[in-house]
């Protein structure tokens, strides 16, 4: 615990206790800020978790249905179908305020046929893995923002953590001990001019 190096006199001390309030009122309300966004930090992790297992075993199913696919066909009639994508996707986002963190939110919206080519050459199975894969853009979207939007909300979490502790165990005491010592020290030069008035006070009335 470190003292602030200030003239211990009154003016300081009303000084110094009035940041000793802002900084305590400072600090229960980063504390609260902390709390709450750690619990909505959690839930977003839990939700976060839970759609990245999900987005993983249709990614497999998608992706064992494509092998199937090239399995039945060759690979120039495969690079025929897929040379011209019949879908496009725009993307726009748009950023939401959760607890002083602003996280992003996407919008998407598909436009056209992912099956864009004959039938009579291609295989079922590809139909069956590229409308997949269509459904999937959407949940991948939806996973990222959520996963941008934990790491955002660990980063703020990390910095209010720092702030909390900088007050809780640098700035407040180190107030505190000053207050203390500002204290003691007008306490003393209070009693020695108490003791000098009592001394002028005896030798004036022995004088007299």
């Amino acid at each position: 615990m470190a003292r602030i190096n200030v003239n211990p006199n009154r003016m300081e001390l009303s000084r110094l206790k009035k940041r000793l309030v802002v900084a305590k009122r400072g600090h229960k309300l980063l504390k609260d800020k902390q709390d709450a966004l750690i619990k909505a930090f959690l839930e977003r992790a839990r939700e976060g978790k839970a759609l990245r297992e999900r987005v993983e075993a249709e990614l497999k199913d998608c992706f064992g249905s494509f092998v199937l696919s090239r399995a039945q066909t060759t690979p120039e009639v495969l690079e025929q179908a897929l040379m011209f994508p019949g879908a496009r996707c725009s993307l726009s986002v748009s950023w939401k305020n959760v607890m002083s963190v602003l996280v992003p939110e996407y919008d998407v919206k598909q436009e056209g046929n992912p099956v864009n080519y004959g039938f009579a050459s291609v295989p079922l199975l590809l139909d069956v893995a590229l409308e997949q894969f269509g459904e999937l853009v959407l949940r991948l979207l939806e996973l990222a923002a959520k996963e941008k939007a934990i790491r955002l909300m660990a980063g703020e979490i990390e910095r209010t953590r720092r702030r909390v502790n900088a007050l809780e165990y640098v700035m407040i005491p180190n107030l505190t001990e000053t207050i203390r010592y500002i204290s003691m020290k007008l306490d003393e030069q209070e009693r020695s001019t108490l003791s000098r008035l009592m001394k002028i006070k005896e030798i004036v009335r022995k004088g007299a």
